[in-house]
């Protein structure tokens, strides 16, 4: 496996770690950071990034998908401060409609870094094990 794919395997893990903690419900997920912050909450915004930059390294450069993989990726790091700012605190605990708009927003930047990690995985392997003519 070569150096982008590695670092690209070991990103794709850290996101299926944080999803498998968060599926199982961890205690220590409710642990506060600095600024109140759950451990969660962070963990969270650091798989979506994970995935959307697996994505950007398996994409090459000045293509269409190293575009959309970008545009994953700066909307993963977003997901958090937004998240923050539409809750009105860092345990994002919602009120009224606008917990319906941070789930809109959470399932469209998952299905983002998600989509564009497949498209890349795809692209990678096409050219890696393209017969050789």
């Amino acid at each position: 496996m070569r150096g982008s794919a590695a670092v690209a395997s070991a990103l794709v893990a850290f996101a299926v770690f944080a999803a498998l903690s968060l599926i199982r419900g961890a205690a220590w997920l409710e642990a506060p950071l600095p600024g109140g912050l759950p451990l969660g909450n962070g963990l969270v915004a650091s798989g979506l990034c994970a995935l959307a930059g697996a994505a950007c390294l398996l994409s090459l450069p000045r293509s269409t998908l190293r575009a959309a993989s970008l545009v994953s990726l700066v909307a993963a790091m977003l997901w958090l401060p937004v998240s923050v700012v539409l809750a009105g605190n860092p345990q994002l605990n919602f009120s009224g409609g606008r917990g319906l708009v941070w789930l809109v927003l959470s399932v469209t930047v998952l299905a983002g870094a998600c989509s564009t990690l497949l498209w890349a995985m795809g692209a990678w392997a096409r050219r890696r094990f393209r017969p050789m003519a």
